[in-house]
């Protein structure tokens, strides 16, 4: 017999039945992150947690379960819908449907941070390095960019005149394997800086 869940106590009773069935030594807990309907949290003995929702309080029957991940910014768990048949058959439905698409998720967002990592570091090498021969530069990190910008007033303190500006905009690629320079001023004060940002990007 479908089960129609309209009260919060209703929702968090069904949950620790789910939890039950499930075993592997789950628990339940409140679930704080989640800002409208009823909803509760099952995170078992080997650290998943699940997201048990109710997204739309007119079906109440109807359940949405998420499973989270570590870091959701580099990829979004997954989540099946499930119809609160009764306590046995959700948790059939997230061993069976849900749990595989869990593991294949979480080492999706493994390999991505791992290759997220090696790439910042990369990147993180060459600017450090272009940023030595560039002192006082500014080093901005944008998204899969870093931006190093180095600007130098050439009127002496204290005299007033037209300003002269040389100045430098590096772009370090993804990984640091490219770079792209603009450089504007005296040829003779930017250019040797050019230079040994040149030989610097390729050490």
């Amino acid at each position: 017999m479908t089960r129609e869940l309209t009260t919060q106590e209703q929702f968090d009773v069904f949950a620790d039945e789910v939890a039950r069935e499930l075993g592997t030594h789950c628990r339940t807990a409140e679930l704080t992150d989640d800002g409208r309907g009823l909803g509760r949290l099952i995170i078992d003995g080997d650290g998943r947690a699940l997201r048990l929702c109710q997204p739309d309080d007119r079906r109440p029957a109807h359940m949405k379960i998420y499973a989270a991940l570590p870091d959701e910014s580099i990829l979004v768990g997954p989540s099946i819908g499930v119809t609160a048949r009764s306590a046995r058959h959700v948790a059939r439905e997230i061993t069976r449907r849900l749990y595989p698409l869990h593991a294949a998720a979480s080492q999706q967002a493994a390999e991505l941070a791992a290759r997220q990592e090696a790439e910042e570091s990369g990147r993180r090498a060459v600017a450090e390095a272009v940023a030595v021969v560039l002192p006082g530069a500014r080093i901005e990190e944008q998204h899969r960019r870093t931006r190093i910008d180095w600007e130098h007033d050439t009127r002496p303190p204290g005299e007033h005149g037209p300003v002269q500006v040389d100045s430098i905009t590096v772009v370090v690629g993804p990984s640091g394997d490219w770079v792209q320079a603009e450089a504007s001023g005296r040829p003779d004060a930017v250019t040797p800086m050019l230079a040994a940002f040149i030989q610097a990007s390729r050490g």
